[in-house]
């Protein structure tokens, strides 16, 4: 269902796991999604996969956009996804990850049910255009 149908604000958490220091570009998409309409909550630097989970599931979020620069995303998106799955908000939750992630590694994490992967130098309105055709229904 798309933004426009909806009645409520779309939720986001930005997000940074790992030892990733780098959060130039998570508050760059973060801005970018509060321009759009969405409301963003911005994780900080630092987090802990069940710190992610724990935020995501207490701001109620529809979408949750992990951001890894550091390589480790093998490692930290399952442990996310797992603890979004015990607490059952992974079927509500629209899981993207964007950053330097290898084309190899693409189509496992999508298995995984990461929603997209964006790369560097995706276009934000593509970034956008996606989480409003894709963001999950709520009841």
């Amino acid at each position: 269902m798309s933004v426009e149908g909806r009645e409520r604000t779309v939720r986001c958490l930005v997000a940074k796991v790992g030892l990733d220091g780098h959060d130039r570009g998570a508050h760059v998409i973060a801005r970018a999604f509060r321009d759009a309409g969405f409301e963003v909550v911005y994780s900080g630097l630092h987090r802990a996969p069940e710190e992610i989970v724990q935020a995501a599931v207490q701001e109620d979020v529809d979408v949750l956009g992990i951001s890894i620069l550091s390589g480790a995303h093998n490692t930290l998106v399952p442990k996310v996804i797992d603890g979004l799955e015990e607490y059952g908000a992974f079927e509500d939750t629209l899981v993207l990850v964007g950053g330097i992630v290898p084309e190899d590694d693409v189509a496992e994490l999508k298995d995984l049910g990461v929603a997209e992967v964006f790369g560097p130098g995706t276009p934000m309105a593509e970034t956008i255009e996606f989480v409003r055709n894709n963001v999950p229904d709520r009841e």
